[in-house]
């Protein structure tokens, strides 16, 4: 069953992390934005109330969250109802794929990154944003986990761990990008971007 519910009661404080925390977003941003191939067609799994497809021009996007939907259709989004387990898709039909802290929120994740590599061209790319659960903001979230109205229904995984989910679904060919290597409540400006993991705590794999 999809964990719909925290978004669904608590989209306002959702959107409101964004504002509050406009550098880390900015950052997370600009560590997706390298790899979106420009002129493409492309769709965000999990896209949520548009936050990351709106600014990238996707313009579809999927998720089982009815609150988030209405949000990201205000933002100018095609939205369809659905989850990541079971895509409305023919095969073979995009250039490329996103998913932004989507990922530890599936019930099935294998089947979830098995239907995006079905939906994806022979050439498209899978882009997934996460926060690593060995890094120190992965960590902190794990250890306030029953605190937080987002993250209590949450699974986090490690950089290891979803590149193996990754490889098992068909994709290789990896590039990494990481960026936020400082608490939250420290970040003042925009987060630079280093290539590869294991110093930032949001890491971005691109598969193919």
């Amino acid at each position: 069953m999809a964990r719909t519910g925290p978004f669904e009661i608590h989209y306002r404080e959702y959107e409101n992390w964004f504002e509050k925390n406009i550098f880390a977003y900015r950052s997370e941003l600009s560590a997706i934005e390298s790899f979106v191939p420009a002129d493409k067609r492309g769709i965000e799994i999990g896209i949520g109330s548009g936050r990351f497809a709106a600014p990238m021009c996707i313009e579809t996007g999927i998720d089982p969250s009815f609150r988030m939907l209405e949000t990201a259709k205000i933002r100018g989004l095609e939205v369809i109802a659905a989850v990541a387990e079971s895509l409305p898709f023919i095969d073979s039909c995009f250039d490329f794929a996103l998913m932004v802290t989507t990922i530890c929120f599936l019930d099935d994740t294998e089947t979830a990154l098995k239907e995006a590599y079905r939906i994806l061209k022979p050439s498209g790319s899978l882009i997934i944003g996460f926060v690593d659960k060995n890094s120190p903001l992965g960590r902190l979230y794990q250890q306030h986990k029953k605190e937080s109205v987002f993250y209590s229904v949450a699974t986090f995984y490690s950089v290891e761990e979803v590149v193996s989910m990754l490889e098992k679904s068909g994709f290789q060919d990896f590039n990494f990008a990481q960026t936020i290597f400082r608490d939250l409540t420290e970040i003042s400006d925009i987060e630079p971007v280093k290539a590869g993991y294991g110093e930032g705590s949001f890491v971005v794999v691109e598969a193919r």
